[in-house]
């Protein structure tokens, strides 16, 4: 049984043998750093792999939801969906492509206004705002497979900053 991303001979590129922690950041810029001195300075960095830890959900509401909004925004998807309809039916119409188009658009923003109204309506007001929903991690470790790892360390020390300070 292969895993998840099985590349030749059934090998994850997502795993690496027997990882150790190289150093953890707070920043991923600062991981990508070290990774990419390691490279420059010959380091096989194919042993290597930068993990997001620690990791949080994070929501920015972006604006309130009226029933003005909703229905300008079901609009819009439907006018959307309902182009890519029209220049499908065109395709197979001998006459009258620019009236199939906009008739389909048309029929498409009436459906995409009453779906989204409806669906507005079955929230019953619990969620009255939009937002965009990521993702993020807080601190970022940089592995490498054991057998690469006392090389990189040393490697690591000409690079200011890049070990943390186990004094602090």
């Amino acid at each position: 049984m292969s895993t998840p991303f099985a590349g030749a001979g059934g090998h994850s590129p997502l795993k690496l043998e027997f990882p150790q922690s190289l150093a953890v950041y707070d920043e991923y810029a600062a991981a990508q750093r070290t990774v990419d001195y390691l490279a420059d300075n010959k380091f096989p960095v194919e042993q290597c792999m930068i993990v997001g830890t620690d990791l949080k959900r994070v929501e920015r509401i972006t604006g309130r939801l009226t029933t003005g909004r909703v229905a300008l925004g079901g609009a819009l998807s439907g006018v959307w969906i309902g182009l890519f309809v029209g220049l499908v039916l065109s395709i197979f119409a001998d006459e009258g492509a620019f009236a199939t188009i906009v008739s389909t658009m048309i029929i498409g923003a009436a459906f995409g206004v009453v779906m989204a109204l409806v669906g507005y309506g079955m929230t019953r007001g619990q969620r009255d705002f939009s937002s965009i929903t990521q993702v993020v991690a807080t601190k970022y470790e940089v592995l490498v497979e054991h057998k690469g790892a006392a090389q990189a360390r040393e490697m690591l020390v000409g690079l200011p900053g890049a070990l943390p300070d186990p004094f602090a």
